[in-house]
């Protein structure tokens, strides 16, 4: 797909709008664990999610290639969006960005905040992909897909950030949405010459790619209900699977209880918000303790973009519970 002269100057992209994230090592995620960890904390991007990384890189190749676009529309659920939003207002392009009903309105706020215009349709993303695709072609605006070469070269950027800086990584852990991540951390790894082994993680209710892992070819689900949103996928992307079967060891599920008490370690263990998705990683983990047990391992958090209601829901209770000396699950 790239390469790693390619993946350079995506970082120089990516460089000119925002720093490196940090990736760093907390004790009492390694005392959880029993593992030495190492948390890459996309969290700390300027629109609180890894995915700004493609947007930057997918929009600079856009207005060099074909200067006289329109415009762009895509569909999210948050993350994309806010990444694409973001770009095209650095680059000066309008942005319209296609929305499921009840979609998070924090995202939602954060989109328009960057310059969005946003339209909300459907009951999924499935469905709000379809109607970005016929406003498109009503519109001549430029349809910018939830998975693409450049999107993944983008965010394949944090990949080379933490491998390079944490070579000697024994398993990374990364959650999947519609795959870029996963993919940017394959391919930076195998360009890079390692040997880290890669773990996919999904949500038991939207278990798509990780069905169509197991079977070696697309599965689609009928629902995708998690409350961890950025990994709500019904029907995964054929490149992004074969990418994944190529260059991941497993699949891990995790289920919505699992991921909120994820969340909870992040914020006792490191101070640290994490979205569902971002906090799916950790979850993966912890599930696998005894097979990580003394290793050095990674773990993508990739994303803080948590709805308040749902941190509540998640974090809130247990909070006053430590408080009043009683121990985390």
């Amino acid at each position: 797909m790239f390469d790693l002269q390619q993946l350079e100057h995506a970082r120089g992209v990516v460089g000119a709008a925002m720093p490196p994230t940090p990736a760093h090592r907390w004790p009492l995620l390694s005392e959880r664990l029993g593992a030495d960890v190492v948390v890459k904390h996309e969290n700390h991007t300027p629109t609180g999610a890894f995915k700004v990384r493609g947007g930057l890189v997918y929009v600079d190749r856009l207005k060099r290639e074909r200067p006289d676009t329109a415009g762009l529309i895509s569909a999210t659920r948050g993350n994309h969006g806010q990444s694409l939003a973001f770009a095209a207002a650095r680059y000066g392009l309008p942005v319209t960005i296609v929305v499921p009903r009840g979609n998070s309105a924090e995202k939602n706020r954060a989109m328009r905040a960057f310059g969005a215009e946003l339209i909300e349709h459907g009951d999924d993303f499935q469905a709000a992909r379809e109607e970005a695709g016929r406003r498109a072609a009503l519109t001549g605006l430029e349809s910018v897909p939830a998975f693409h070469p450049d999107l993944v070269l983008g965010v394949a950027t944090y990949a080379l950030e933490l491998l390079r800086a944490a070579p000697d990584l024994e398993v990374l852990y990364v959650p999947i949405g519609q795959g870029s991540g996963i993919c940017g951390c394959i391919l930076a790894r195998d360009l890079l010459g390692l040997t880290t082994e890669i773990v996919g993680v999904q949500s038991t209710k939207a278990p798509s790619y990780a069905l169509s892992f197991a079977a070696g070819t697309i599965v689609t689900t009928e629902s995708s209900d998690t409350l961890a949103d950025g990994l709500a996928t019904r029907i995964p992307d054929p490149h992004a699977l074969a990418i994944i079967r190529k260059g991941a060891s497993r699949m891990v599920q995790v289920s919505d209880a699992e991921i909120a008490a994820a969340v909870r370690a992040y914020w006792t263990d490191t101070h640290n918000l994490a979205e569902g998705a971002g906090a799916a990683a950790l979850a993966a983990a912890t599930q696998d303790k005894v097979k990580i047990a003394g290793k050095r391992v990674g773990l993508i958090l990739s994303g803080g973009n948590i709805d308040f209601d749902l941190f509540n829901q998640w974090v809130v209770p247990d909070a006053a519970a430590i408080g009043a000396g009683k121990e985390l699950a």
